[in-house]
């Protein structure tokens, strides 16, 4: 049953950031709709969107995590991945892949779609796995990268079949999305009516809720539990009586929030926007982004299977936030290279960036729950998402500093 569990999870995480990554994906189709000259910046605008409405939807449900039913939350925020990618092969075919400030705008609402989407998937999912295991969680979270990493290799593949022809990158697009569509059909299905029934996570539910966790119940009752003894029942009070309040979870993880909020402060203030479009010309010409986009996801997952080495995965709270410090001095070191260094170096460079987010988020998200009560650690990790999400935010904002000099 963890085998299962695991992969189980592994496809949840891709399915989390499957619908976004193609949209990062196909910029190049988006940069023929709508011209960087025009000021549209296909790019940056829609990923600020994405973010605001992410972090503005996970705000509210972190404060409300401990009362809601994260079966549901979950399902409508898968539900709402397959809508959107459904709702971007529809906008395309219904306006004939033209441009245009309409279009432009579908596309935007269509991406505060998905970041509503990201707030239930992603604060849920980890909520729900933080209080099963440590390796679920890691899982999940390499599923994320999987995701960045197997539609870049897509992405290089269609270039040579399609050709980078207006009419190429639009039938790269319709199946980038068509495929994103069955996939997140693929994990409402799934966690629906299989991952429930999985007799481990059955376990782990069960004790959640002998716990005092009110969050799991209806996921135990499509598992085929209606109901736990009553001594546990009884018990479900005192214990909820002792749980750590949310804002006393955060100011005794605070160094761990700290880190993850600045290892994704630095990273989205590099990727993708620095790497698809301020990283300099060279021989490769227009494969040179896609080489960076697809070293940066490949990175990032290996990054997250290295902390399961036991030797290698670093658990002091003051180690992770000084490493999470330190990476910022990639910052001059992208700035310097985008304009004097070779290729070389660049791909070297995207490759620490990549590793060392993959391997700092795993350590964080995994270790911070550790020694805490199921309901706990559920909301814990649902605060820890919060400043994941806030540094991606941050970052994105950050992003347009890189136009210092260039002009609008």
């Amino acid at each position: 049953g963890r085998s299962y569990a695991l992969i189980f999870c592994w496809l949840f995480g891709s399915g989390c950031s499957l619908a976004w990554n193609n949209m990062l994906t196909i910029a190049s189709y988006y940069a023929y709709l709508f011209p960087l000259k025009l000021r549209y910046h296909p790019s940056r605008i829609p990923t600020i969107i994405y973010q605001s409405f992410a972090i503005g939807a996970l705000s509210v449900l972190v404060y409300k995590e401990a009362s809601l039913n994260t079966r549901r939350r979950n399902l409508f925020g898968y539900g709402l991945f397959s809508l959107g990618s459904l709702a971007i092969l529809v906008l395309d075919l219904a306006t004939s892949g033209r441009g245009g400030i309409g279009s432009f705008i579908g596309v935007c609402i269509i991406s505060a779609v998905f970041g509503l989407a990201d707030a239930h998937v992603l604060g849920g999912m980890i909520g729900d796995l933080s209080l099963m295991a440590p390796e679920f969680v890691q899982s999940f979270l390499a599923g994320l990268a999987a995701s960045g990493a197997l539609t870049s290799g897509l992405r290089l593949v269609t270039k040579v079949a399609f050709k980078d022809s207006r009419n190429g990158l639009r039938k790269e697009a319709m199946l980038f999305f068509a495929i994103s569509v069955i996939f997140e059909l693929l994990c409402v299905i799934l966690y629906a009516y299989v991952f429930p029934k999985l007799v481990i996570v059955k376990f782990y539910r069960a004790q959640a809720v002998a716990q005092g966790s009110k969050t799991v119940s209806a996921d135990l009752v499509a598992g085929g539990i209606q109901e736990l003894p009553t001594r546990q029942a009884e018990e479900e009070p005192i214990i909820l009586d002792h749980r750590f309040s949310n804002k006393v979870l955060f100011l005794l993880n605070i160094d761990y929030g700290i880190s993850l909020f600045l290892v994704y402060l630095l990273t989205f203030s590099i990727f993708p926007g620095v790497l698809s479009k301020d990283s300099g010309k060279h021989s490769l010409g227009d494969w040179y982004p896609l080489m960076l986009i697809a070293v940066f996801n490949v990175s990032d997952l290996v990054g997250r299977y290295v902390p399961l080495v036991k030797k290698l995965k670093m658990e002091l709270g003051i180690g992770l936030m000084i490493t999470s410090f330190a990476r910022f001095l990639l910052v001059p070191a992208f700035y310097y290279t985008a304009r004097y260094g070779n290729q070389g170096w660049m791909i070297f460079l995207t490759s620490v960036l990549g590793s060392s987010n993959g391997y700092l988020t795993v350590c964080i998200l995994t270790v911070a729950p550790m020694g805490y009560s199921a309901p706990e650690r559920n909301g814990l990790g649902n605060i820890l998402v919060l400043c994941l999400s806030g540094g991606m935010f941050a970052g994105v904002m950050c992003d347009w500093l890189w136009f210092i000099g260039k002009g609008w």
